[in-house]
């Protein structure tokens, strides 16, 4: 029986495009880890994007997994089954432009594919103490890429 594990992921950006950052939370049993990181030149929802998909990758084996996020543009990509249709379509929108953040929506598929995800979707900037301290590890990491860009 695989385990259940909950995450919960927030991504931040500074300018968008600009520096970026994310951070995620993630839960078993009375174990948690947290984790952060960000990009100089990015955005919002590439950072969102790369926090569910760095919270997945820190899984040691396949689990069962809730993962809560206040981002609608990635809940829908799944909930609405846009990942599904932007690859049979060869990774085209609707009006036939390029899906965006494909190298990232890939990587995730590849996740997914390890892991059951079910995702939530919850208000950003609320009383979720958890979506809220993945806030401040997504900002505290932007921070750290400002800093490090003026030394």
């Amino acid at each position: 029986m695989k385990k259940q594990v909950t995450i919960y992921t927030d991504g931040a950006c500074s300018g968008n495009p600009g520096p970026g950052g994310w951070g995620c939370i993630l839960m078993y049993n009375q174990h948690r880890k947290e984790s952060s990181g960000g990009a100089l030149n990015t955005t919002n929802n590439r950072m969102e994007i790369t926090a569910a998909l760095e919270a997945l990758k820190l899984l040691k084996e396949p689990c069962r997994v809730d993962l809560y996020t206040d981002s609608a543009y990635l809940c829908n990509a799944l909930e609405k089954k846009w990942l599904d249709t932007w690859s049979k379509n060869g990774w085209k929108t609707a009006s036939k432009s390029n899906v965006e953040n494909q190298d990232l929506w890939k990587e995730l598929i590849v996740e997914l594919d390890r892991h059951d995800v079910q995702f939530h979707k919850v208000k950003g900037h609320a009383d979720n103490e958890y979506n809220n301290r993945c806030d401040k590890l997504a900002r505290d990491a932007v921070q750290q890429i400002v800093s490090g860009q003026k030394s």
